[in-house]
């Protein structure tokens, strides 16, 4: 496993000995079909120069290396293949590796994946690389700042359709191999390995195209395509995919220069994806969770817009200019993440798309920033395993947040000039931190080493509240305070805000409405708003209004108690927003009892007109019962807040997103008990109807996963539903109905399903999971000792992706503490506690992943304790 792990110096100093100029790659995956075979051939031709003399290693984790040419000698290669790397000494000026070898078809997601369709029995194939799985199927250098032009060939089946970055350069037969098709692409533009793209299988596929003209003048034809499985075909809404790729591309062309550089624009939308997206230049892939098969909520098509749109942004964020190693992962990601909201709220018809930023994408910020293992911006990445870590609500919406501050404080047009003159100066390359900042520099006029210092270079929350003092009906002084702790350094953090504060009354309709706001930049402290002095008292004082800057905010008691008995009558849906992530704040810290978070939700969700904030706070509102409540509180919270779901269920207007959004609180709600369960067999019998909700399959396993993990229903009914939805999707719903059942049996075999056995794909362990994880604690509890035991060696033996999928998903973070007991006294944290401190020496990227499972747990143990204590 360690040659696995590339470390930093190590790629450094791979990078001062070579230069890769091309790489030739052929797949051979004719017998894809064919569910015996697990490897497929692959074949690297790769021009690189080097410093003569010099010693280096190529990259490939697959089946074998059967052939080894370096400048056409022969080499041996069980001499210089251990597995991960291949040896390579006496370079010359010029060289030409030529490697053949055996890649492993992936049923994890990383590398080549293999899918065969449940529906009609066809298989499909696509790939899958950040951050370093390039070298599951093909041999290469594989860090970030050794870019070369890829072209790939690939031998299929007849009947097939592939696609790779390139532009398609033939296709014809392959030789005398009947049945076998030849497709050659072209070269791609300098690029790094981790965006190399491969799609191939009988993918349903769709064509259009986009004319615009570049800011610069240049006219531009870019080709599109988008493909999904034939069995979805019917669900493709390609028309409407096509449409927001063409407002994207617009919309980038105006702010953006050079024109996009990698010729056409494919999207691939593929299953049992381990992510979103990926923005593989020419190809990018999608998860196909965004085909909706059924009834889908606005906001969902919000997101997938979002994605869209953050995955077009990278193509000029990390594809063109990209950065040289995973410390600086945020120059992409953290701009893209900005980028696909912005344009979310520029070139599209949604006009939310900021409220659910700050909804659903800061507060996974919020989460992760609280960790322990927090870490600035710009982190520190000594290795891959720590790299994979990093795609975390940190890089990703932090970034994003900060870049909103930035925009915010050097303006719009100086921001794009900025990006504008780092594209032009670094394209096709590698950049890091001080590149970016000599271009914002440049553009602003301004000195920000400051700014990055204390944005990008620090870790942790600040922590916003105001002061507010009045004389008789008028305010006396406004002020806001900031905290702000390093947790990493323990020092003072401090950081620059530019923000917004409002202030809030209720108006003759009985709506709560801004009356007066003032810009303020906070820079210590404290900062006084002078300009708000002398204003009528309001009703709530609402620091960050509109959302600017990245902080936790804190209400001031009176504020505070006009939320909880008045956040239904705000009228600003940012603001409301702004005002459930704080009171959420308040649950999640033990500041005030979970309960009362669950109160504000049957009192003020129904009336939420943000559907995207509506599912948020449904899924907190279980969250705070299931997790943040004292053990002998939630039945009674439980059973009541269901009524509340169901009562709401029945009031939503026919339809609607909010009614869909409290069938989904139904399903999910239900799974842990309560009352509600007749109702929930009898949507699914048809005993029981609400008008306008369509029972469909993405409903149906919801509701069947609720009764399962509550027996109430068992194997032969769930094998009934699933002979009736053959689907993908279908049949992960199965999986983990069967999983949630509440019988020892069925989670023991569950867990050995799971942990000590290698059958189940990326999804269906998931799902297995899931369901193991639901149903009664107790049924759990003996598993404790023998997770433990399994950690190295899961580590040790899965891939990454993997393992990190099985120790969070099989972390008891569901412990509910007991009557007499204290956080701290709680079994299951002793006894993570005792592995951390007798596995001092694990690798880090699995201690992490133990030491953030603690920290929830310890979270969820002292809001439980907050919950019975008061």
């Amino acid at each position: 496993m360690h040659t696995q792990n590339l470390r930093r110096e190590e790629a450094a100093a791979r990078a001062r000995v070579i230069s890769v100029d091309s790489y030739h790659v052929t797949l051979d995956v004719s017998d894809a079909e064919d569910p015996s075979a697990t490897s497929f051939g692959t074949t690297s031709v790769i021009r690189f120069s080097a410093e003569p003399g010099a010693e280096t290693f190529a990259d490939f984790v697959g089946e074998a290396v059967t052939e080894v040419r370096l400048n056409g000698r022969l080499l041996d290669e069980a001499m210089v293949y251990d597995g991960a790397r291949l040896r390579l000494a006496g370079l010359e000026a010029e060289n030409q590796l030529e490697v053949t070898a055996l890649g492993r078809y992936s049923r994890s997601g990383e590398g080549l994946h293999r899918f065969t369709d449940p529906a009609d029995g066809k298989t499909y194939l696509y790939t899958q690389c950040e951050p370093a799985d390039a070298r599951r199927y093909f041999v290469n250098f594989e860090q970030p700042d050794l870019k070369a032009t890829i072209a790939f060939t690939v031998l299929a089946p007849d009947g097939w359709h592939v696609s790779a970055n390139g532009a398609l350069a033939a296709v014809g037969a392959a030789g005398g191999d009947a049945g076998v098709v030849r497709w050659d692409f072209s070269p791609t533009q300098r690029m790094s390995t981790y965006l190399a793209a491969v799609v191939a299988g009988p993918y349903h596929r769709a064509t259009d195209e986009w004319q615009g003209t570049t800011r610069d003048g240049e006219r531009l034809t870019i080709p599109l395509a988008a493909y999904c499985r034939a069995s979805l075909a019917a669900s493709f809404d390609a028309d409407r995919i096509f449409d927001l790729t063409r407002r994207g591309l617009d919309f980038y062309h105006s702010v953006f220069t050079p024109g996009y550089p990698w010729g056409k624009y494919e999207q691939a939308f593929v299953p049992e994806y381990n992510l979103g997206a990926m923005e593989n230049p020419g190809l990018v892939t999608f998860t196909e969770q965004y085909v909706f098969t059924s009834r889908a909520a606005e906001s969902q098509y919000e997101a997938r817009a979002n994605t869209l749109l953050h995955e077009m942004a990278h193509m000029w964020f990390g594809d063109l200019v990209t950065m040289r190693w995973w410390d600086d992962l945020w120059l992409k990601e953290s701009f893209a993440d900005f980028m696909g909201t912005f344009a979310v709220d520029r070139a599209t018809g949604w006009r939310t798309a900021w409220v659910n930023f700050a909804n659903r994408r800061k507060a996974w910020a919020y989460v992760q920033d609280q960790l322990p293992t927090t870490h600035p911006i710009v982190a520190d990445i000594p290795d891959l395993e720590a790299a994979e870590q990093n795609f975390d609500g940190i890089t990703y919406a932090k970034g994003a947040s900060v870049l909103k501050q930035l925009v915010a404080f050097v303006g719009e047009d100086v921001f794009f000039d900025a990006a504008r003159s780092y594209f032009r100066a670094h394209a096709y390359g590698n950049t890091s931190l001080t590149d970016l900042l000599a271009a914002l520099e440049e553009a602003s006029g301004r000195p920000l080493r400051e700014w990055a210092e204390r944005w990008l270079q620090t870790s942790g929350l600040s922590v916003l509240e105001p002061v507010a003092e009045h004389d008789s009906d008028t305010l006396a002084r406004v002020a806001v305070r900031q905290t702000a702790v390093d947790p990493v350094t323990g020092r003072e953090a401090l950081r620059p805000h530019r923000l917004r504060v409002g202030l809030y009354a209720h108006d003759a309709a009985g709506r709560l409405v801004r009356t007066a706001s003032a810009d303020v930049e906070v820079t210590g402290a404290l900062t006084e708003v002078p300009e708000l002095v002398g204003q009528p008292v309001p009703e709530l004082v609402l620091v960050n209004d509109e959302d600017l800057t990245y902080a936790k905010v804190r209400l001031d008691p009176a504020s505070e108690q006009t939320v909880r008995t008045s956040l239904g009558d705000l009228d600003d849906p940012l603001a409301r927003a702004l005002c459930w992530t704080a009171l959420w704040h308040a649950a999640r810290d033990g500041e005030a009892p979970a309960q009362e978070y669950v109160r504000a939700v049957e009192r003020f969700a129904g009336a939420e007109t943000t559907v995207g904030v509506q599912l948020t706070v449904l899924d907190n509102a279980r969250t705070a019962i299931e997790r943040y409540t004292h053990g002998e509180g939630r039945p009674e919270l439980r059973e009541k807040y269901l009524a509340v779901v169901a009562h709401e269920l029945r009031a939503a207007a026919p339809g609607s997103d909010q009614q869909l959004a409290w069938a989904r609180a139904l399903a999910a709600g239900s799974r842990y008990g309560g009352g509600q369960l007749g109702l929930v067999r009898g949507l699914l019998s048809g005993s029981q109807q609400v008008p306008g909700l369509v029972v469909d399959q993405d409903l149906r396993w919801p509701l069947w996963q609720a009764l399962a993990a509550q027996s109430q229903a068992g194997a032969a009914e769930l094998d009934a539903e699933l002979s009736s939805d053959r689907t993908a999707k279908g049949r992960v719903g199965h999986a983990l109905a069967m999983a949630a059942r509440p019988d020892p049996k069925v989670k023991e075999a569950a867990w050995k399903a799971a942990v000590e056995g290698e059958g189940l794909t990326n999804e269906l362990l998931t799902a297995t999971v899931e369901g193991f994880m639901a149903g009664p604690v107790a049924l759990r509890q003996h598993f404790t000792e023998r997770y433990f035991a399994s950690l190295t060696g899961l580590w040790a033996d899965r891939s990454q992706e993997i393992a990190t999928r099985l120790v969070r998903g099989l972390f008891p973070a569901d412990a509910v503490l007991a009557v007499d007991q204290r956080p701290d006294e709680d079994p299951v944290l002793t006894r993570t506690d005792a592995w951390l401190d007798e596995n001092a020496h694990a690798p880090a990227a699995l201690r992490r992943l133990v030491v953030e499972a603690r920290d929830h747990l310890h979270r969820s143990l002292s809001a439980q304790y907050r919950s019975r204590h008061g």
